[in-house]
């Protein structure tokens, strides 16, 4: 996990919707983000500090207007926190080291795939292709994108 942290250069490139959703727990209006049609093999991280997040693999259309997964790629690259704003309580999904605000987490995910929806801002996420993992640094999870789909 070393590899992956915050810099103040990684905060200062980003976009100001990246730096409202990231940093300021904002939320990208539904149906608008970027990788909510995404159907392309590869792996997404954090915009800010590049941990891997989650896996194509595991992407799958909820319906609900943000990216949604099943599970994250690694637990220890989230962390869940209770989130009580709004007037609801809510499960806050976070990026262990760019403690980057990346969606909510809920328990109406497919049965037959452990039963959760990481509901997840496009804002939040970089997109790494499958063929370009490799030379990125992230060879050691392709298998997890080419081989666990319907784990």
């Amino acid at each position: 996990m070393i590899r992956y942290r915050k810099t103040p250069e990684a905060v200062a490139a980003l976009t100001p919707e990246q730096f409202r959703v990231t940093q300021r727990n904002g939320t990208e209006a539904p149906g608008t983000g970027e990788y909510l049609y995404n159907e392309v093999p590869g792996l997404y991280v954090d915009v800010v500090s590049g941990e891997p997040l989650f896996s194509s693999a595991d992407k799958y259309d909820s319906g609900c207007g943000w990216p949604a997964f099943t599970r994250p790629i690694d637990p220890e690259f989230v962390r869940q926190l209770r989130d009580t704003r709004h007037g609801m309580i809510r499960t806050e999904v976070r990026s262990t080291c760019g403690d980057s605000h990346l969606g909510h987490v809920f328990p109406d995910g497919p049965p037959d795939r452990g039963g959760l929806r990481y509901c997840i801002n496009s804002a939040a996420l970089r997109f790494i292709p499958l063929e370009e993992m490799e030379a990125e640094g992230y060879g050691e999870y392709i298998p997890l994108v080419t081989g666990r789909k319907g784990a």
